[in-house]
């Protein structure tokens, strides 16, 4: 459809009409056959109200689809679709690594190829619209939705951020495999504050601007078509109800004019923050505000008309809001085509097929980090060893996050299927050990409490010292449970569950050779495992074929090569942690008799493992740091190029990572900030030369009178392989 017809098409549609487009339903409160339930009565949506909607989510069942939106189409005047939305973060059926994890790839390359592999197969079952990248910059492990970002760094999640907005939406949003991306949430909703989800954040404006803005740009930049709105406040205003950042930033400086949609329930939660008095209030605020759809409430719905008829809102406002949901359905060609090329064949054809498994295999084993390997006790031998798996992800299933909507236990590679695969000449044992939980803490996810099965704890644990005794090497298979992450989340205590604790305990009491792998969506506080483990490797959720990662890594079918992209904190005492921290006056020296600095008197300052960090089984040698000039004008920019040799005796993969400290601001600046990276693949004493460059807009920051902009001055840029190198050289900016 063509400009001129959507206007046509706009003048032609009631005041109803209109504000129904900007209504979003649950898919729960649709019924069989595609009728009004009682829930959506219950919310105060009339029969008009409920048909006349613009979008529903989280239906996922194809058939269901096509009957919803013949229906809908049938009710509606003009017979407008509607927008299937949901939110497929990880994959569809093809689950990959949560976002987490695949920071820890710093390879947005393959999430793009990820991102259009769930595209293909969230398209071909009907759906439109995916809330996915989650670019929220993330420095607080409390907080249960870490899972969902790509990191603490600002330009790691700008780099992913673009990729993966480029793979769901591929060259053109009406063709087959291609879904719109909701970038999300607008603005620094990770930054809670003590780490408890939905709750207040407070940034200073230096930060936001610096630090926690630029993902989101970087997702505009990508052409995302589609922002999601925050829960949290920011500046004491809640994001759904701030016009300076929706209309004022978002639009008018940052050139958005896509769909901007709340999130759940958010619109109707500015009475609940205090800012509004009712329904009618909450319309007028998030519509002047700039907020396009209400997400599951009906509060547009109940109140926009009155406030139009009243005169208190412009229907101009209503127009250039439901503009914008009918220009992303015309470019999703539901117009010529209300189903998007949907296909039940196409879908049963790519659905988990060889090639989607395949990616997600490669995928889990990039985003594995090996932690610590003492005395290079991994990879272990093909043959000849004697090795028990232990603890209660020997056999799970479930392998993949909280917010895997769609994952199946039946489709996912257990640890123990996949060391079956390739350990056939190794005598492995398999052990659950212990629950997974503590049951003195109930643990509830979005349907309910977990609940595991009755066990004999003490046979379990009987069973697992046995088989530990008799073993050359114990592999601990340990973690958080799915739902102790993903929102909701937030915990005060960041260690593995207690049962699993005891069982390390007591096995490494037994057996001093264990590697542990731990699964979970958040770093840890992992002292206890650390101190008990010569090997430890975060596998994450790893999705389904994190079974044969795991395997193959540990076996040396393939070589770790993440770089963590959180630091692990040595206690949670120390979150919100994170590399680029600022320096203070009177900062730590390692001098522990002076009292009078910024440190803690028990624990480090520093993480346990930091931003960047992860080992693989072969030795890098950063042989030399060279520059092509020690001056960078707004003109003329310096390289910067570092020889790196693999001295061991296999091939492995490295990310070299630049960063950069502005030695001298007119505001305090970090003491490092990430600005390239790249992986590099070497054989066995092979070398190569990696060149970064250095130019003025990568040293830009909000200045003290606000600008954002270069400062002349001194610099040092590092090359290494975590954030803690101190390896560098010195340059300056001339202006």
């Amino acid at each position: 459809m063509q400009k001129e017809q959507l206007e046509i098409l706009l003048k032609d549609m009631s005041l109803r009409e209109k504000i129904g487009q900007l209504v979003q339903i649950p898919g729960f409160m649709i019924g069989s056959g595609s009728v009004i339930t009682g829930p959506a009565l219950e919310m105060g949506f009339s029969e008009e109200d409920f048909y006349n909607a613009g979008a529903t989510l989280s239906v996922f069942d194809f058939d269901q689809i096509k009957e919803i939106q013949d229906k809908f189409m049938e009710h509606q005047p003009h017979h407008i679709p509607l927008l299937f939305m949901g939110d497929i973060i990880n994959g569809y059926r093809s689950v990959f690594p949560i976002p987490l994890a695949q920071g820890c790839s710093f390879d947005p390359e393959l999430s793009g190829r990820l991102a259009a592999m769930s595209a293909k197969e969230s398209a071909a079952a009907g759906l439109h619209v995916t809330f996915s990248p989650m670019v929220d910059v993330v420095r607080d492990a409390r907080w249960g939705r870490v899972m969902e970002s790509t990191g603490e760094d600002t330009y790691l999640n700008e780099c992913f951020a673009k990729e993966t907005v480029k793979g769901y939406q591929g060259s053109n949003l009406a063709d087959a495999g291609s879904v719109a991306a909701c970038v999300k949430h607008y603005a620094a909703y990770g930054a809670p504050e003590g780490g408890r989800d939905y709750n207040v954040v407070e940034l200073s404006d230096r930060t936001l601007t610096d630090d926690y803005l630029p993902p989101y740009q970087a997702a505009v930049d990508a052409g995302v078509e589609m922002v999601m709105t925050s829960f949290n406040t920011l500046n004491r205003l809640p994001a759904t109800g701030s016009k300076w950042l929706m209309r004022d930033l978002l639009r008018d400086t940052w050139g958005f004019s896509g769909m901007l949609i709340s999130d759940w329930g958010a619109i109707n939660e500015l009475e609940l923050h205090g800012v509004t008095k009712d329904g009618a209030e909450s319309a007028y605020l998030a519509m002047k505000a700039g907020v396009d759809m209400d997400m599951c409430t009906p509060v547009y719905a109940l109140n926009l008309q009155k406030l139009v008829e009243e005169g208190k809102i412009a229907e101009e406002l209503i127009d250039e809001a439901c503009m914008r949901v009918l220009t992303l359905k015309n470019k999703l060609g539901l117009f010529e085509d209300p189903y998007h090329h949907a296909d039940q064949v196409k879908a049963e054809d790519v659905i988990l097929s060889r090639e989607h498994r395949e990616l997600c295999l490669e995928a889990a084993e990039e985003s594995c980090v090996l932690l610590k390997n003492k005395r290079d006790i991994l990879p272990l031998a093909k043959e000849g060893l004697k090795i028990a798996f232990i603890g209660p992800y020997t056999e799970a299933h479930r392998l993949y996050g909280v917010w895997s909507m769609l994952g199946r236990e039946e489709d996912t590679v257990s640890v123990k299927e996949g060391v079956e695969a390739i350990a056939q000449n190794n005598e492995c044992t398999f052990s659950k050990g212990c629950r997974m939980l503590d049951p003195k803490y109930p643990l509830y996810e979005f349907h309910g409490r977990v609940e595991e099965e009755e066990t004999d704890d003490e046979e379990l644990l009987l069973d697992a010292m046995t088989k530990a005794k008799r073993a050359d090497v114990c592999v601990m298979l340990l973690g958080e449970h799915p739902a102790h992450s993903g929102e909701g989340g937030s915990r005060g205590d960041i260690r593995i569950p207690k049962p699993q604790r005891k069982l390390l305990k007591e096995i490494a009491k037994v057996n001093p050779n264990i590697v542990t792998v731990l699964f979970h969506g958040r770093p840890l506080d992992i002292r206890g495992v650390d101190r008990r483990s010569k090997a430890v490797l975060a596998a994450w959720f790893p999705g389904i074929e994190g079974g044969n990662a795991v395997a193959r890594l540990l076996f040396g079918e393939s070589a770790p090569s993440g770089k963590l992209a959180m630091s692990f904190p040595y206690n949670v005492a120390q979150v919100p942690v994170h590399y680029d921290h600022f320096t203070t006056a009177r900062a730590f020296n390692g001098d522990i008799t002076n009292r009078f600095q910024s440190r803690y008197l028990d624990i480090p300052n520093d993480p346990l493992y930091p931003f960047g960090h992860g080992l693989t089984y072969t030795t890098f040698d950063y042989m030399s740091i060279e520059q092509s000039g020690d001056v960078v004008t707004c003109d003329s920019p310096v390289t910067v190029s570092v020889r790196i040799k693999n001295i061991g005796n296999r091939a492995g993969t490295e990310v070299v990572q630049l960063y950069i400290r502005d030695l001298k601001g007119s505001v305090v600046r970090p003491v490092k900030k990430l600005k390239g990276f790249e992986r590099v693949t070497l054989e066995a004493g092979e070398e190569k030369t990696v060149t970064f460059t250095i130019d003025h807009e990568m040293l830009k920051f909000t200045t003290a009178d606000m600008r954002f902009e270069a400062e002349p001055g001194e610099f040092y840029a590092y090359a290494g392989g975590s954030s803690r190198t101190e390896r560098h050289v010195t340059f300056t900016f001339a202006g």
